[in-house]
């Protein structure tokens, strides 16, 4: 994770950025601050810390780093110039700790955990308007699996984690309508047990959670998930991150898993 210590809004580069509507930063610090905790003090998650930089506002959105895969971090090429310059930071905190560190050749467009998500032994990859469909292939002989490619069909979710929870091997959350809907089809086809989310709680981010084992980390005011995940067994935890939405931003925008299997 990274604090926010100079986040805002800069520039525009998908449906929810605004900047007449900009982020109150206190505000965002200390919803963050309430995550932050949430996960290690309640939830004994133990989270690493990258240092934030001055002129990199969207640089506690770490989701967007790239994929870890075992030991191997496949950096993120992002798609808007905007975010370019956050990669070295990230690629430097991995190779400090000894991670491989790699990229997929140029040009392929892929923004890591944002748009690629496990559930289970399964990775799914989501492409059309931040990561690109070529990547996937390249991705997949990059880290040796099969990647299941999942086409987003509503800008205003941009990325994979805006609309799909994995939870658990076999089953996961979704917003249907975010998808094509052969993509659906696959979904349907690949995990036995979906969740479907509403309209309503997918603009609120319901699907952009976290999830430690049993627990969920999601956002606030989103009852009709929240309470689908309580009775099949899930401890939900809710959190506000009012200001983060405002770049298209949830509580799973704003960490990057090091360890899956944890999950």
């Amino acid at each position: 994770m990274c604090r926010p210590d100079h986040y805002g809004i800069y520039y525009e580069i998908n449906p929810w950025m605004d900047r007449n509507r900009q982020a109150d930063r206190t505000v965002a610090l200390r919803q963050w601050e309430v995550l932050y905790q949430l996960l290690t003090e309640t939830l004994r998650v133990q989270v690493e810390l990258l240092p934030s930089v001055p002129g990199l506002p969207d640089l506690c959105f770490t989701a967007n780093a790239g994929l870890l895969v075992d030991n191997l971090f496949v950096s993120s090429r992002f798609r808007y110039r905007e975010r370019e310059a956050e990669v070295p930071h990230f690629t430097q905190w991995f190779l400090e700790r000894n991670y491989r560190v790699a990229c997929l050749p140029e040009p392929a467009l892929f923004e890591g955990e944002g748009d690629a998500l496990f559930c289970g032994d399964r990775l799914f990859a989501g492409y059309r308007f931040r990561s690109e469909l070529q990547a996937h292939h390249l991705l997949a002989e990059l880290v040796g699996m099969p990647v299941h490619s999942l086409e987003l069909a509503d800008p205003w979710f941009y990325h994979l984690d805006t609309c799909l929870c994995p939870l658990q091997p076999g089953r996961a959350a979704y917003y249907p309508d975010a998808f094509s809907p052969a993509s659906q089809r696959l979904l349907k086809e690949t995990i036995p047990e979906l969740f479907p989310v509403t309209e309503v709680e997918a603009r609120r981010f319901a699907c952009n959670a976290i999830v430690v084992g049993q627990a969920v980390v999601m956002n606030a005011d989103c009852p009709h998930l929240a309470r689908t995940l309580a009775e099949a067994g899930y401890q939900v935890h809710e959190v506000e991150t009012t200001e983060f939405l405002k770049a298209g931003g949830g509580p799973k925008c704003l960490a990057l898993f090091l360890d899956r299997e944890a999950t």
